[in-house]
């Protein structure tokens, strides 16, 4: 299976980008199935219903998300009819909507997506990651019930990331991190045989502080008082994520490699 993954679609810039290139990421690399984390779609803060059918009808399978899933006060309402669009699996019990989804292709193979949020330095401060990920883990069979398993972890902490990762490898197939906005250079595939990426980075213009306008977010670093509220920047995005082919067999990944096209940060499109 070939798996492409795009880190967090910051605001316009973000989805701009990724609809301009998404085309010919998916003519070059044929993916089976493509997964976004889409916290920051609208304005930076959470998805709006809208944004969330533009997304399918670019071609995306799964949009996964984090912390700022309920920015957009719209998508509580609706969310439980939108399997498709997750929010952390490790929300307290009876939180609308769900943390994982199983996506059949057209050749009836299946890939579960889970979307899970750490606890280290992140708000809300949610149920354990580590238990909420095994319960469902523990209920499928990697390559035979399921011939994939994708974890999109959207944590602060490489450290809490790496964990989880190294707690799943040979378990599942890929687990890619969220969050930070910033694309680390660890792709790799662990002692097991589980792909593992600490951030893909996001989908956004990078002439900015994560995303948002750098003249806002250094004003609220140094004034330390109250200011302009932080709004995205928006010049050209580079569109970051990862692509993973995997063993339809054992389940396991084959390679990792990260996915950069545009705006300012150095390309690097896989051509596996």
């Amino acid at each position: 299976m070939r798996i492409l993954f795009f880190g967090d679609v910051m605001a316009r810039s973000g989805r701009d980008a990724l609809a301009k290139h998404l085309p010919s990421l998916r003519g070059g690399l044929k993916p089976d199935v493509i997964i976004a984390n889409v916290e920051n779609a609208a304005a930076g803060f959470g998805i709006t219903v809208k944004l969330a059918q533009d997304f399918y009808a670019m071609g995306i399978d799964c949009l996964t998300t984090g912390n700022h899933i309920w920015g957009q006060k719209e998508i509580i309402s609706v969310i439980d009819r939108e399997p498709r669009l997750l929010r952390p699996l490790n929300f307290p019990e009876g939180t609308p909507g769900r943390g994982s989804f199983i996506h059949t292709l057209a050749d009836q193979r299946k890939i579960l997506i889970l979307n899970v949020m750490g606890r280290l330095f992140m708000e809300p401060v949610l149920d354990d990651p580590f238990s909420t990920t095994e319960k469902i883990i523990s209920q499928h069979r990697l390559g035979q019930t399921v011939q994939a398993i994708f974890v999109d972890f959207h944590a602060e902490t490489s450290s809490e990331k790496m964990a989880l990762g190294h707690v799943l490898d040979g378990r599942a197939t890929a687990l890619v991190g969220t969050h930070t906005h910033i694309p680390t250079a660890d792709e790799q595939i662990l002692p097991k045989g589980t792909a593992y990426m600490t951030d893909s980075g996001m989908c956004g213009d990078f002439d900015s502080v994560i995303g948002m306008k750098k003249e806002l977010a250094i004003w609220k670093f140094t004034r330390k008082i109250p200011g302009e509220r932080l709004s995205p920047a928006d010049g050209e995005a580079t569109v970051c994520g990862a692509f993973i082919v995997t063993d339809d067999t054992t389940g396991l990944a084959l390679s990792i490699e990260a996915v950069r096209v545009g705006g300012r940060l150095k390309h690097h499109q896989p051509t596996i």
